[in-house]
């Protein structure tokens, strides 16, 4: 005869609410960015970086909310704004609150945009945008929302940096401006011709130009332009593959100035560039990686290189979006109310752990300030090189907090 063993009311309740624990939904953000075409490899790195961040930062340190996990989930938008919108949509009807997105201020302006009327016709679905590295100024002025967060600095603060270092330079007279035509390059040369305009009047600005995103299989008509324009320096915001043709095609041709850059590490770019780019390519960036600044930024880049042999940490920023939202979801005391959650990033201050100053996240226009780097491309005195090529980006030039008091157009209407 079988025996049945009756269980108390309290022992039954404790068993239901244990296994709701273990079956608790993850806290999920969607990652809409490109992992196919020309920008996939800048792409996956990206994922692999907050893959890699949201494990190390926070599932293995007790989750969030007494132990819920964070769950990164991809969704490939080619690139593309009408794709990212589908791919939106399905992260949505998926219970997906969170999403992040960097690569293409285009696509981030339409997102920007989704998410707003989105959020304003389904109040009980509301989403967040953390922009992680779509720098178009307009993003946090005239076309800011309270559902949008960036990251990254903007092209204009990342102009001021560059330029500061440029306008240093007594040598430099004349200026050849290059990017990939869409938002963001026009943003980038805009930018360029104000800020040394402003600091450097005698500078010439030889040449302006855009080229197609994504299409240029030849850069060398545009080499051989900045050749014969004879400028002393070259600047563009150009990024992954645009990023590796131009930068090849210059020195090939024979140029023998300094590029300065926005994008050009990591993700294959650093190897493809090679000996010919040593001491000359220079970059803006977030988080020095060269040299590293405290023990646990080492134990960081260390751990995830074991994981990921063939990736590097070329977007030290991602680990702030991973950190701070997590702190924001524990200050909120959820993950499901996201207008509580937006309350605790704004005027947020936060502690990276690649040093330096504590980052902010300020309120009026939800764009985050922090330290920038001015480093060059080099094999000499490098903690830590990209792309297994025995080069990285060493810090020549440090910028606190930079543009802390830079004006904004944003009017932000919150909730």
């Amino acid at each position: 005869m079988k025996k049945f063993v009756k269980l108390g009311a309290v022992s039954a309740l404790s068993l239901v609410i244990g296994a709701s624990a273990a079956f608790a939904e993850n806290i999920k953000v969607a990652f809409i960015d490109p992992l196919s075409g020309p920008f996939a490899s800048t792409g996956t790195n990206g994922l692999h970086q907050f893959e890699f961040a949201a494990d190390y930062m926070v599932n293995k340190n007790g989750g969030l909310l007494g132990g819920t996990n964070m769950e990164i989930v991809a969704f490939d938008n080619k690139i593309s704004p009408k794709e990212s919108l589908i791919q939106l949509q399905v992260a949505i009807d998926q219970g997906i609150r969170y999403i992040v997105q960097g690569n293409s201020s285009g696509v981030a302006n339409a997102l920007t945009e989704a998410v707003d009327k989105h959020n304003k016709r389904n109040p009980d679905s509301r989403v967040l945008f953390l922009n992680y590295a779509a720098v178009d100024p307009a993003l946090t002025n005239e076309k800011c929302n309270f559902w949008h967060f960036r990251f990254d600095a903007n092209a204009d603060i990342k102009m001021d940096a560059l330029t500061d270092v440029m306008a240093a330079d007594a040598d430099m007279k004349k200026v050849y401006i290059i990017g990939q035509d869409y938002s963001f390059g026009k943003a980038v040369a805009a930018a360029a011709v104000k800020t040394l305009g402003e600091k450097r009047a005698d500078i010439e600005i030889v040449g302006n130009e855009l080229h197609p995103i994504g299409k240029v299989k030849d850069f060398t008509p545009y080499s051989r332009k900045i050749i014969a324009a004879e400028a002393d320096a070259v600047i563009t915001g150009n990024w992954g593959a645009d990023m590796v043709g131009l930068g090849k095609s210059l020195i090939e041709s024979g140029y023998d100035g300094p590029i300065y850059t926005y994008y050009a590490a990591g993700s294959g770019i650093t190897a493809a560039l090679g000996e010919s780019a040593k001491d000359r390519v220079r970059l803006i960036s977030q988080g020095s990686i060269n040299p590293i600044e405290n023990d646990g930024a080492r134990a960081t880049y260390e751990a995830f290189e074991a994981k990921y042999p063939d990736g590097n940490v070329d977007q030290p920023r991602i680990f702030n979006v991973i950190g701070m939202l997590a702190k924001a979801i524990e200050g909120a005391g959820t993950a499901d109310d996201v207008v509580a959650v937006a309350g605790q990033l704004e005027g947020m201050k936060y502690q990276s752990i690649w040093g330096g100053n504590e980052v902010f996240m300020r309120p009026q226009d939800h764009q985050l300030i922090q330290d920038m780097y001015v480093g060059v491309h080099t094999d000499q005195n490098i903690d830590f090189d990209y792309d297994q090529s025995g080069f990285g980006v060493l810090t020549e030039t440090t910028i606190e907090m930079a543009s802390m008091d830079s004006p904004t157009t944003c009017d932000m209407k919150r909730p």
